[in-house]
């Protein structure tokens, strides 16, 4: 009771005292060490800087940022200093555990109630209660909901990154799940996080779309509890130019491109990553003579020295940008230079401004979207998808427009609209710099989280906590497949409720799509039909996998399939066959030739089977509906891609139902699966699957025939909790 009245009394007179925990990492004040491991990165900076910055705060008497202290010969001695003074208000302070060495994160669950008596003992040592604790990823979490129990004080957490989300990245790229628990500890830390979830009475985040997309996959989500407080950014480093950029050499290497380099520039900075969409920016641009005659566009898309020595993802987007410059001849207004610095980014930026120009962010999907924040501080407009942190930014500094990113004519045209009104243009600039100022420096993000952690402290905005329970897997356990041009689409009336009730069951079931289409246009079709984002997307007709709302690709699949396929000879072996054509590029891919089939002209599919194989070309090929041939990897298929995706993810084949109408569809619903063929089938490509009892024939086509398949097999029955 007496740290209590002492803490009472001593906010009264000083101010408030936060406490931050961030025990994984090197943490100190100066020359932060990023980068240098898996744990020193972005949350190492994000503590410093939110310390420093609630320091200057006058309402702020006290912060300690609170992690372990280190003597180990192999980091630097500062980290083994018990206190480190970052200004008169603020400092490290580093508790000893029971391991003094430097151990990587998943190795510290067994030391965190060590070092929790030991935080404890050191309050208690220098009688000291703080306001609030923030504790800071999954094992500070921990060691938070221990002393906001023992101390009667708010938690505000901050989980920086999820395991339900690091799971999904780590399948994408191959890992097993048993190594995944091996290696990570991923149910210890999931658990940690669960019940940091439940006792926290705030949780911070960066923007909307982490709430609803990442924070949702948890049983004990409560989104009243949540509150947006952007990150800061280094206002030093990202400022309105000032005419000294023109000097630079990453001016001089951007110039050599252009016949006219007065131009406005349209840039884009990104990963050379197919979810970035640069493609798609490049033909939109080559396909509009007004956007050419008004603007240069400027792409940076990572550092290379050739091509051929990326990763092939990589390869992949740098090639089809190499072929859209070239097909629409753009030379002379493309930029595409191979090499910057770091430290040029922020230059560019200001080239860009300078020159009238906008930056442009046309990914598929972006969490964030730090560059754009980087741009409008450095006063230039921005255009940015629809999807993700673009919406939160955009609302705030009022500084550009919002585009669906698979839209080409309505990238032309907000590009116009941005680059002909030059008093808007001015406008959009200003009001850009003002709102990062307002929204994403450090002082306006110490400012936003005051406002939201205040009325914790002081008891006037009640935490109401709902009623939840815990589901009885860890993971999800099932998972529903569905082709989807001919299983799901084709009545729109029966979207919405099958949409509700894949959103109803996504806690303990994953929904998947398995489609012949591209993933551009796949997510066009997602969401013209509002259809919920799939946990999985099996594209290319099974030549392609991409994992949860970042659209992770699984790489390990593109090395799996890869095997025994040589496109450019099957292409030369069909090249004169009668009644093939070659579809349009955009239905090619790395993986898949699709052609158009004329049954009365072409052999049979058996006929070209076998002369592939004689020319020793081992490959799948697939005839859909009558008219569309596909060859892809003899690896590859929708059923294929399916059972790899359930041994990845440990979901027996019998708790996954799949619904399908064509032959493309086929080996999905043979064996173990759970399957329903929808009332609109194409019944000569799947007379062969009459005879099992194993497959349900719905009396209902697309969605509706999924819904009353769902019904039929119970699907959801193991997901309901029962009642207390």
């Amino acid at each position: 009771m007496s740290l209590v009245i002492k803490k009472n009394n001593r906010k009264k007179q000083d101010g408030l005292h936060f406490l931050l925990i961030s025990i994984h990492g090197l943490i100190r004040g100066h020359d932060l060490e990023l980068g240098c491991d898996a744990d020193t990165g972005g949350q190492t900076k994000y503590v410093i800087e939110l310390a420093r910055a609630l320091g200057e705060q006058p309402e702020v008497a006290r912060v300690d940022l609170v992690t372990r202290r280190l003597v180990d010969k192999t980091v630097s001695s500062d980290y083994a200093r018990h206190t480190e003074k970052l200004s008169d208000k603020v400092s490290i302070v580093r508790i000893d555990c029971a391991d003094q060495l430097y151990l990587p994160k998943e190795q510290l669950w067994d030391h965190l109630d060590i070092f929790s008596d030991n935080l404890l003992a050191y309050l208690h040592q220098h009688d000291l209660t703080p306001d609030v604790i923030h504790s800071h990823y999954a094992d500070a979490g921990y060691v938070g909901t221990l002393l906001s129990h023992q101390l009667s004080v708010p938690l505000v957490h901050t989980g920086h990154s999820l395991g339900r989300s690091k799971r999904q990245r780590l399948l994408a790229s191959g890992v097993k799940s048993a190594e995944i628990e091996k290696r990570y500890c991923m149910s210890r830390r999931i658990e940690a996080e669960e019940v940091t979830l439940g006792v926290a009475d705030r949780i911070v985040t960066s923007t909307n779309q982490e709430i609803e997309e990442q924070y949702e996959l948890y049983d004990f989500y409560q989104p009243n509890k949540m509150r947006v407080v952007p990150p800061g950014t280094d206002l030093t480093q990202f400022h309105p130019p000032d005419r000294s950029e023109k000097q630079s050499e990453i001016s001089r290497q951007i110039d050599r491109f252009l016949i006219n380099p007065d131009k406005p520039m349209i840039l884009a900075i990104s990963r050379p990553d197919q979810r970035k969409n640069i493609v798609t920016l490049i033909e939109a641009y080559g396909q509009s003579e007004d956007l050419q005659q008004l603007a240069n566009l400027v792409i940076i898309a990572g550092n290379r020295d050739d091509i051929r020595d990326l990763e092939a993802g990589a390869q992949e987007v740098l090639t089809s940008l190499l072929l859209s410059i070239d097909q629409y001849d753009l030379y002379g207004k493309v930029a595409y230079p191979k090499h910057h610095l770091a430290t040029d980014i922020s230059v560019i930026y200001r080239l860009a401004a300078l020159s009238g120009g906008v930056f442009i962010n046309p990914a598929l999907t972006e969490p964030f979207g730090l560059t754009l924040i980087e741009a409008a501080a450095c006063g230039l407009p921005i255009i940015a998808t629809e999807d993700g942190g673009p919406v939160d930014i955009i609302s705030n500094c009022k500084n550009g427009y919002l585009i669906d990113p698979l839209d080409h004519q309505q990238i032309i045209q907000q590009l116009l609209l941005a680059l002909s009104d030059k008093k808007q243009w001015e406008k959009m600039a200003g009001s850009g710099i003002q709102g990062v100022n307002n929204y994403y420096s450090w002082k306006g993000h110490a400012e936003s989280y005051l406002k939201v952690i205040k009325p914790v402290i002081d008891k006037t905005e009640a935490v109401v906590r709902m009623k939840l329970q815990r589901r009885s897997r860890l993971y999800r356990n099932r998972a529903i497949f569905s082709d989807l041009d001919q299983s799901l689409l084709g009545e729109p009336a029966d979207i919405p409720a099958f949409s509700q009730i894949i959103k109803d069951n996504a806690r303990c079931s994953s929904f998947g799509i398995a489609t012949g289409r591209r993933l551009d246009s796949a997510l066009k079709l997602i969401k013209a039909n509002k259809i919920p984002l799939p946990d999985a997307l099996v594209t290319s007709l099974g030549t392609e996998i991409y994992y949860g709302q970042n659209l992770t690709r699984d790489t390990a699949w593109d090395d799996h399939i890869d095997y025994l396929w040589r496109p450019s000879k099957v292409r030369a072996l069909l090249k004169d066959m009668p009644g093939l054509s070659l579809q349009h590029k955009s239905e090619q891919s790395r993986y898949k030739i699709s052609y158009y089939y004329d049954a009365e002209k072409a052999p049979s599919i058996d006929e070209i089977r076998k002369l592939l194989l004689r020319h020793e070309q081992t490959v799948n090929s697939v005839l859909s509906f009558g008219q569309f041939l596909d060859i892809v990897p003899v690896r590859a298929s929708k059923g294929l891609a399916l059972r790899w995706y359930a041994e990845q993810w440990d979901i027996p084949l019998d708790h996954i139902l799949v619904a399908g109408g064509s032959g493309a569809d086929e080996d999905m619903i043979r064996g173990n699966t759970l399957a329903v063929i929808v009332a609109n089938r194409h019944n000569e490509e799947l007379t062969e699957l009459l005879e099992l009892d194993s497959v349900f024939y719905s009396k209902y086509p697309y969605a509706a025939g999924i819904l009353e398949a769902i019904e039929h097999y119970d699907f959801f029955d193991s997901c309901r909790v029962p009642d207390e």
